[in-house]
């Protein structure tokens, strides 16, 4: 799904083959020079949610679609943050790439810190957004129920249908985190997030999907064990606001994450943004720009 910004000539697609299928991976300026940015999506997004940072940064950008998202094919039945971090490595020996700086935003920074800890010769630098690092939940709420109390009416929507793509985009203007923006990037992300037939269309994503990763992300070992060690160079930038656009956000505490995670290289806020909005938006995309460029 281009983004107005960029020729057809500047972004392709592939569909490379991992473990049980394919992953479907977007793919902007794809002749730049320098290293690639490997970007890694959220629990239900796709890669077209990277669109904003395209028009931004005129660097090589590779970016999947996560088994059981997208246009991905590979088998959603083999699902956790390591597997999607061995997928992440296909995807680099796919297109040839030894080394990636590697950009992920919420359930995607968490993977990208599992994949640095699995595959830390592939990765130049690690920059994480508005995730990766743990939350604070309602204490003794099990896993599951984590689920839905931090995704809200993301996650309810998954279990939805919609008679046109004219129908699911109206569903997110209610969303606290969309009133109000009308940009022809979001129509595409939001259009490339249908499947099936009218009058049933659904999320491409299903819940139990986005259930299974959502449990390995806050109490796996995979993610625990990449955060005590860190092993290569990280940061991280937080949105101002949350899903819903509220105040706290989900890391409402950053001194606390600098002095808990020491090995973090820095910290920072980005101020007037809301977990969606620091990448699918033009000021939170140039905000990730910025902090990738700042760690050179």
């Amino acid at each position: 799904m281009p983004n107005e910004s960029a020729s057809p000539a500047t972004y392709v697609t592939h569909d490379l083959a991992v473990a049980e299928g394919d992953l479907r991976v977007g793919e902007w300026h794809p002749d730049a020079e320098g290293t690639p940015w490997l970007l890694v999506h959220g629990v239900t997004a796709s890669h077209v949610a990277w669109a904003w940072v395209a028009a931004q940064s005129p660097a090589r950008l590779i970016a999947p679609d996560l088994r059981g998202r997208g246009r991905s094919t590979a088998s959603a039945r083999r699902i956790g943050l390591a597997q999607h971090a061995d997928d992440l490595a296909e995807v680099l020996d796919g297109l040839e790439v030894e080394r990636a700086i590697v950009v992920g935003h919420s359930m995607g920074a968490f993977i990208s810190l599992v994949f640095g800890e699995r595959h830390p010769d592939r990765v130049e630098r690690i920059v994480l957004v508005d995730g990766g690092l743990p939350l604070t939940l309602p204490r003794g709420m099990e896993p599951r129920e984590a689920v839905r109390h931090v995704l809200g009416p993301t996650a309810a929507r998954l279990d939805m249908r919609f008679p046109s793509e004219g129908a699911y985009r109206d569903f997110w203007r209610a969303h606290p985190a969309f009133t109000g923006r009308e940009d022809p990037l979001l129509d595409a992300y939001f259009a490339y997030d249908l499947v099936g037939e009218s009058p049933a269309l659904r999320p491409a994503t299903t819940f139990a999907t986005v259930e299974a990763d959502s449990i390995d992300q806050n109490a796996g070992e995979a993610i625990a064990g990449a955060l005590e060690r860190l092993r290569r160079p990280t940061r991280l930038i937080a949105a101002e606001r949350g899903l819903l656009g509220e105040v706290p956000p989900l890391y409402p505490d950053l001194d606390g994450i600098r002095s808990r995670f020491p090995r973090l290289a820095a910290t920072r806020r980005v101020p007037a943004v809301d977990h969606y909005s620091i990448v699918m938006s033009a000021p939170g995309a140039r905000a990730v720009v910025q902090e990738v460029l700042a760690g050179e």
